[in-house]
């Protein structure tokens, strides 16, 4: 016997408290994309290494950039009530700080019934964890932070940004 949710309720919780996914069958198929960021911090020395390919593993920047992509594909398979989506684009960045971070970007889009958030969170930290592996042999106090959605568009709620000022410092009190 089905629950479905109460509509007051959570939306992926049912009336008896347990988890399901929800049904998104109705829900019109728009073109839908979304940004989020990580930033590695390493050394100067680290960073020299990595933007020349000279890591002892190898390419670490090339090894993240797929990783991401392969993570963004697989997020359905990692989180739990996320749908499967057919992935129509996935872009990993990465933008090189003198004073040894690496800022980490992934968008990803579709054109689908659900946002793909989600994809682009698993893409960055999937990518920010092959970065730190590949690293990790020459620096293993390199932190990963800062992980989190900078844009979206599409669906129902349509587009948002976070503000230029939050971007410059995500820290701070401000949310979006």
């Amino acid at each position: 016997m089905s629950q479905e949710p109460l509509p007051s309720a959570l939306s992926h919780v049912r009336a008896d408290g347990s988890a399901h996914m929800v049904d998104v069958s109705a829900k019109v198929e728009t073109s839908r994309e979304a940004t989020a960021e990580a930033t590695l911090h390493t050394t100067a020395e680290v960073l020299a290494l990595v933007s020349a390919a000279g890591m002892p593993k190898g390419d670490a920047l090339a090894v993240a950039r797929i990783a991401g992509i392969m993570g963004a594909k697989k997020t359905s398979e990692l989180i739990p009530l996320c749908h499967p989506l057919p992935i129509s684009k996935v872009v990993i960045d990465f933008e090189l700080e003198a004073a040894g971070s690496v800022r980490i970007l992934a968008t990803v889009k579709t054109r689908g019934v659900t946002g793909v958030e989600m994809e682009a969170l698993t893409a960055v930290s999937t990518a920010a964890l092959a970065l730190y592996d590949m690293i990790k042999a020459v620096d293993k106090h390199a932190i990963i932070d800062g992980m989190r959605v900078l844009a979206k568009s599409g669906g129902k709620s349509g587009s948002w940004n976070i503000a230029p000022q939050q971007q410059e410092n995500p820290q701070g009190e401000l949310r979006a």
